[in-house]
């Protein structure tokens, strides 16, 4: 997704979408929520404010309407992913709603897919001033921010 001075909500979901092969928009948004909400928490708030910005309102809230500054390592950041994609998406109004399938792995994989598209979409190396303040358990999630080749890309070609 090439860097714009606003990117709509729409695309940014989208994208969210193709990049963790979701079939629909529906099932990228807690993907997005459960990411940028978890790592609002782990983050300054004012880091939170900087690579907020750029985002849609409808995506910048998740960053800034947490609790920010909370201390956690890497392994608690996927559990607090799983735990909100697994919670977050049931339809409670049926006695059957299952949660989705997402284990640590996934959850892993998707909280790579957002990152690099936040190191995309937000300018002025705001991404790698996060990346920088985490401690180095956080490595992985930065994985694709800079890579010359990610895996939805691969797919592509």
């Amino acid at each position: 997704m090439a860097e714009t001075d606003t990117t709509s909500y729409n695309d940014f979901v989208g994208e969210v979408q193709h990049r963790i092969e979701a079939g629909t928009q529906a099932e990228a948004i807690p993907t997005t929520r459960s990411v940028l909400q978890t790592l609002g928490e782990r983050i300054q708030e004012g880091s939170a404010t900087d690579i907020a910005g750029p985002l849609p309102m409808e995506v910048d809230r998740y960053l800034l309407e947490v609790e920010h500054g909370q201390q956690f390592d890497f392994d608690e950041f996927v559990d607090r992913v799983v735990e909100r994609m697994t919670s977050e998406g049931l339809d409670l109004e049926t006695p059957y709603g299952q949660p989705s399938a997402v284990d640590e792995s996934e959850a892993v994989y998707r909280s790579e897919a957002v990152v690099a598209l936040l190191g995309e979409v937000v300018p002025g190396g705001e991404v790698a001033n996060v990346e920088e303040q985490l401690p180095d358990d956080f490595d992985d999630l930065f994985e694709f921010v800079d890579a010359e080749t990610k895996p939805w890309e691969e797919r592509e070609a």
